[in-house]
């Protein structure tokens, strides 16, 4: 049985802690600090009125308080922060983890490894990152092997195994990435050193390693060693070039982190950034899911103990955007109004701004693929096809009085068109105006064509027409020996009936289903891509026979101009000049004085 809560709430003492609501079945559904606890978790009891209606809930759930003192607030920040992450309380604030970005580690061994990833174990190795750029994790440790030889083998290196002698060096000693510490080529404290470098490289210390190479560099070039001293030289320079990238504010800066942050309702956005020595060595984002409607204060104080403590920073002054609810023993909160660290801060912002439209856009890319998912899903099952009709494509022909037979393709994906994809055909094996057999050949060439070059055939093939048009595709789909493949339909106009290959009967879709909009948007696209195909292809001939009418105006002249200038427009503007480039002189003469009798 639990104690009634009024009970607990008058023997809490005035003290920091950290308090644990349970509910009647025992589970921890609030995880909280405060610098007082009797007054902190009084204040949800004594309320007439919630702001939050969540938190009025959650307030009349409350069974049991449970709690733990602690010495100071520092204390209670970072064991609210580890009891959240191990409880995963209903009503706390959700920390976005980013397992996804990659990390440095330096492996907790003998001669320890340097390598890129993405899973962190608690096994005393160091781990330096995260990494939001994949570009910049390579860029560093290019730097690192460039600078210090290194092995990269799974060996067991105890002192054991190299004296036993059951090691031998490999190619990557041969080549100089390595100096085989294997078979005893490098003691370990000669390695240890160059990983100590290693890791003021990765803290962002670049000056104190560029101060110990130039005096390593200098002692070389005093005792005549000077190959030494060039190769030491290289490195520097590969160092400066290195500092180079980072965002340099104001080198006078001390080593310090800045916060900010950027709220929106139910989430927000908190931005690091790591300074050392003046520049930006560092970027990280938080996202964090409210629960409780919780203060811009009482988030950041989260978002600060988690990312200082995910990321090891050790920094003593911290800029931020407004002071947390929150202090950090021994450490110092400035929120800057002028000069170097209010630029930082405000460049904080925009980082998490980014960070947020990013996300709005994420968001709204996946709500669209949901939706159009749910269209392709009932399109699939309305034609009970065998897999989701990601990939469509549907022809049409058209002719004007048995003139000029064309036919057209046109290719949607995700339901939506990819114009790019679209192809026009001109009829080659057709006398006449038919239908059918145009039909057959265009849809036999596009087919044919795709499975020559090794593409991916559609889910879905549709053609605008009946029976005859359907079934003349159907035969080059069998000639091909795609039709298990494919799966290929036909769309009447006058009724929107659907036809199948082989079935006497119609399916007819409801007039307002998402299926037969797919299917009517693909057609009228073939529609109207293979009429303006058409249109063209007269304007052009009618052109052309205006050219044709001209004296000594043959097919190859008209060709030829053709090829040059595109355009019949652009025939009829040409300068004098321009067509005896392409012509000789009396033709272009002829031609020129033809559209410009003046």
């Amino acid at each position: 049985m639990h104690r009634p809560v009024q009970h607990i709430l008058g023997e809490l003492p005035n003290k920091p802690g950290v308090y644990q609501f349970v509910n009647a079945q025992g589970e921890v559904i609030y995880v909280g600090k405060a610098k007082d606890l009797k007054k902190r978790v009084s204040s949800y009891f004594n309320r007439k009125n919630y702001s939050n209606a969540k938190l009025r809930v959650m307030v009349l759930r409350v069974a049991d308080i449970k709690y733990i003192l602690v010495d100071t607030e520092n204390d209670a920040l970072l064991l609210e922060n580890n009891l959240i992450k191990k409880l995963k309380p209903r009503y706390n604030v959700l920390l976005k983890d980013d397992k996804t970005y990659p990390w440095i580690c330096i492996k907790n061994e003998p001669f320890p490894r340097v390598f890129p990833t993405r899973r962190i174990i608690n096994d005393g190795s160091r781990y330096f990152g995260p990494y939001t750029s994949g570009v910049l994790m390579k860029t560093v440790l290019e730097l690192i092997r460039s600078l210090y030889p290194l092995r990269n083998c799974n060996l067991l290196l105890t002192k054991e195994n190299i004296k036993s002698g059951r090691f031998k060096s490999c190619l990557e000693f041969q080549l100089g990435n390595c100096k085989a510490p294997c078979i005893d080529n490098q003691t370990e404290e000669d390695y240890n050193k160059n990983i100590e470098s290693i890791i003021e490289i990765l803290s962002g210390n670049t000056h104190k390693i560029s101060r110990i190479i130039k005096e390593e560099m200098k002692k070389s070039a005093a005792d005549f060693r000077f190959e030494e001293a060039q190769v030491l030289k290289d490195k520097l320079e590969m160092i400066n070039r290195y500092q180079a990238r980072s965002t340099v504010v104001n080198p006078r800066l001390t080593d310090m982190d800045v916060f900010s942050i950027v709220s929106q309702t139910g989430i927000a956005c908190v931005n690091y950034l790591k300074i050392i020595k003046g520049a930006i060595v560092q970027s990280h984002n938080l996202e964090i899911k409210k629960v409780l409607n919780e203060s811009e204060e009482e988030l950041l104080g989260y978002a600060i103990s988690e990312i200082r403590q995910r990321l090891g920073s050790k920094s003593k002054n911290i800029a931020v955007s407004l002071t947390p609810d929150f202090v950090i023993e021994g450490c110092k909160y400035i929120v800057p109004e002028r000069g170097d660290k209010t630029k930082l801060i405000s460049l904080s912002i925009r980082n998490a701004k980014a960070y947020m439209m990013e996300r709005s856009r994420n968001s709204k890319n996946i709500k669209r693929q949901e939706r159009v998912d749910k269209k392709l899903l009932t399109l699939q099952k309305d034609l009970n096809l065998s897999t989701l009709p990601i990939h469509i494509e549907c022809f049409d022909n058209s002719n004007l009085q048995g003139t000029n037979p064309v036919a057209a393709c046109v290719v949607f994906r995700n339901a939506i068109p990819s114009k790019k994809e679209y192809r026009h055909f001109n009829i080659k094996t057709v006398e006449g105006p038919d239908d059918y057999a145009s039909m057959e050949e265009v849809v036999y060439r596009r087919y044919k064509r795709m499975l020559d070059q090794q593409e991916p055939l559609p889910q879905l093939i549709i053609v605008d027409g009946g029976k005859g048009q359907l079934n003349a595709a159907y035969q080059s789909v069998k000639k091909l020996g795609i039709y298990n493949q494919v799966r290929i339909i036909g769309i009447a106009k006058r009724l929107e009936e659907i036809f199948f290959p082989g079935q006497s009967l119609p399916l007819y879709l409801n007039k307002s289903s998402e299926s037969l909009k797919i299917i009517q948007s693909t057609r009228n696209e073939a529609h109207r891509f293979v009429l303006g195909f058409h249109r063209k292809k007269r304007e052009k001939e009618v052109k052309s026979s205006v050219l044709e009418e001209i004296a000594v105006i043959g097919p190859k002249t008209i060709e030829a101009l053709y090829a040059h200038f595109k355009s019949y427009d652009r025939i009829v503007h040409a300068s004098l000049s321009e067509l005896k480039k392409i012509i000789p002189t009396n033709k272009a003469n002829i031609v020129f004085s033809h559209f410009h009798p003046e």
